[in-house]
């Protein structure tokens, strides 16, 4: 497994799928690229797709205490406005259209681990405005 920041981002986005399909959530696509940015993970469920930002942090600590903080704090509106431009341009190029009412949501899951890399939780935020949901 790649080490660092990477290895880091990496492990969280498994960690978090593999919670996301035990809770069924069909995983479509990991890592989707596009000329608008990328998405980290792309899922359906009950006929809805969810594209997933999957932020992850070992032993936050406050920022102004020097630290990144936690997932949650490192999310930002830009980033948001980026993950629904890949959301559109992906929903286009599968072939759905404004007019079509695709149900689609821009959702959130915060992984943190302890300093030792132990997983501490996971927790799911739907969309922006809804309330999470620990997975673990």
């Amino acid at each position: 497994m790649a080490k660092g920041k990477v290895g880091l981002g990496r492990r969280g986005e498994a960690l978090a799928a593999e919670a996301l399909q035990q809770r069924g959530f069909t995983i479509i696509a990991q890592n989707w690229h596009c000329p608008e940015g990328e998405v980290d993970v792309i899922a359906q469920r009950a006929g809805e797709w969810y594209f997933i930002e999957v932020r992850t942090r070992r032993g936050a600590r406050r920022v102004r205490a020097g630290g990144y903080g936690s997932p949650e704090e490192s999310l930002t509106p830009r980033k948001f406005a980026r993950m629904e431009a890949v959301a559109r341009r992906y929903l286009s190029e599968q072939g759905a259209d404004e007019a079509q009412d695709v149900a689609w949501h821009l959702s959130f899951v915060a992984v943190a681990l302890d300093a030792t890399g132990r997983l501490e939780r996971i927790t799911v935020y739907l969309d922006p405005e809804s309330d999470p949901w620990e997975v673990l």
